[in-house]
């Protein structure tokens, strides 16, 4: 390039000496020539100083951008409460929601890698512990990128938040929840059903346990008589298998638990059926019976029979982390990565009140997961083993939440099976005379029944119940490949537009040189 602007400057200033000699004729010939290749050069230049290169520098990161797991949309889990999160951010903190669906976990790393190539996120969040390695890794690729993990546990990168929830807390309520309903009906025992045996799920299983022995001693406060309540429990060492879930859950039944705890994911749909199947086949029509659902809010899928569910609140958790990825960006706090931790003070984990329902039937309606017909009878139907419940019960649960909250109590959270089997020993008020309710019925009849929700891929501490649909994935990647290619159309027309000028320009000056 130096070359040539070396040789066009001897052209350029070659003319006057050539006029100077009387060579006009040929001075006329070379000085269009000359100044049209330059023009030409210049243009070419300029396309390619304008080519598709500087997108990056206009692109403005203004977006929540979510990978969905496995199923995307429509889940009434994980997926729709991250959604929830992105929408919690685009009326409060005025971003724009982009959103990639993922069909396997093959899809994990392109999609990732998608969203985080247009520069435009401020944060990519990915959904389920399945994704922690793809966000990993694309991390390491893009530095400067921000990301988020749920449910994944990732302490040791700078530009990644790994979303954790403290489950002990939320199923110490289900837990006194559990035990205040059978001390109710008369019962002496609650079952819980668990997926595999691993670290997170002692936090779940040691949390139930504090809350059934908070809620007999709360109630030896409250009414001075001594109810003591077993806990039945089976780790079924699957979170993919209805048949086993169903399985444990009658197992426990059968041996007098009124309330059966799921902490086993999609192995979890066989919990709701047992349920359900039990109180049938004794002339019911509703529980008890009753299960407790959990990550989401589950009450819907067999209702009237779940009584309440332990929610993990990952809609506060994509809203806590792109706050916080805001506030980084805009330089007011120094650092970003890490675990953000959230349980009941920051209304992480939660037992589900009848508005979070009404904000699942909603999106079960949009995403055709639910007819419109069949939204009030499952409210309704939810409603009434609710308020069949004494108020004392829920004053109860609320009280101890107030003590979580204040940190007045603090709920065990074991991660090594030394500390939960001391737990177990610890926090157990099994039944001196070991009566329950259900001992009085006859054992009904198995009957095989199939369940009308078909779940994804767990999460590893239990993933939220998924419903089986088609869903396609986003346009954004399309979009925003369209985007690329509308600049370097613009870029281009700009150099066509500098070539024609330079063409009418040496036409020009070529025609007057030949009228001279």
């Amino acid at each position: 390039m130096k070359r040539f602007f070396n040789t066009a400057s001897r052209f350029i200033t070659s003319p006057e000496t050539h006029l100077n000699k009387g060579d006009n004729s040929l001075n006329a010939r070379i000085v269009p020539a000359v100044l049209l290749a330059l023009v030409v050069v210049l243009g070419v230049i300029a396309a390619f100083v304008t080519s598709p290169a500087p997108v990056r520098a206009q692109t403005k990161k203004d977006s929540v951008c979510i990978v969905y797991d496995i199923g995307g949309r429509g889940d009434l889990g994980f997926n729709d409460m991250a959604y929830l999160g992105a929408q919690m951010v685009h009326e409060k903190l005025g971003l724009k929601i982009v959103a990639l669906s993922s069909m396997s976990q093959d899809d994990y790393l392109p999609n990732l890698r998608t969203l985080a190539k247009q520069g435009n996120c401020v944060i990519i969040v990915g959904v389920g512990f399945l994704m922690t390695d793809a966000i990993k890794e694309v991390a390491k690729e893009y530095p400067n990128q921000l990301f988020a993990g749920v449910d994944e546990y990732i302490p040791d990168m700078k530009n990644v938040i790994g979303i954790v929830f403290r489950e002990n807390e939320g199923s110490a309520l289900a837990g006194a929840l559990a035990a205040l309903t059978a001390i109710h009906y008369g019962a002496s025992k609650v079952g819980l059903v668990l997926g595999m045996e691993i670290p997170v799920l002692y936090k779940f299983e040691a949390g139930y346990r504090y809350g059934v022995w908070w809620a007999t001693h709360w109630y030896k406060w409250k009414f001075g008589q001594q109810k003591n309540i077993e806990v039945l429990y089976q780790y079924t060492g699957t979170f993919k298998d209805p048949a086993k879930g169903k399985e444990a859950a009658m197992a426990q039944l059968q041996q007098g638990a009124i309330v059966v705890y799921n902490v086993a994911g999609a192995t979890g749909l066989g919990i709701f059926d047992a349920v359900e199947q039990w109180g049938k086949n004794h002339g019911k029509t509703q529980g008890p019976p009753f299960a407790i659902g959990v990550d989401s809010d589950q009450d819907w899928i067999k209702p009237g029979w779940i009584i309440a569910s332990m929610m993990k609140r990952v809609d506060m958790g994509v809203y806590y982390a792109t706050k916080k990825a805001l506030e980084y960006e805009e330089g007011k706090i120094s650092s970003y990565g890490g675990i953000m931790s959230l349980g009941i003070k920051e209304k992480g984990t939660v037992l589900s009140s009848i508005d979070d329902l009404y904000t699942f039937m909603k999106m079960g309606v949009e995403e055709g997961v639910i007819k419109p017909e069949q939204e009030q009878d499952i409210v309704q139907k939810v409603k009434e083993i609710r308020e069949a419940l004494p108020s004392w019960i829920w004053e109860a649960v609320d009280e101890l939440q107030k003590e979580i909250l204040s940190g007045k109590i603090q709920v065990p959270a074991p991660m090594k099976k030394e500390e939960i089997e001391k737990f177990r020993v610890e926090y157990s008020v099994a039944s001196s005379d070991a009566k329950g309710w259900s001992l009085q019925w006859t054992p009904p009849a198995e009957t095989s029944t199939t369940s009308s929700i078909t779940s994804t891929t767990p999460s590893a501490v239990a993933s939220t119940v998924t419903v089986t649909q088609t869903v396609t994935k986003s346009a954004v990647s399309t979009v925003t490949t369209t985007v690329t290619q509308q600049v370097t159309t613009t870029n281009w027309g700009i150099a066509g537009g500098l070539l024609i000028i330079g063409l009418i320009i040496g036409i020009i000056i070529g025609w007057a040189a030949k009228r001279k």
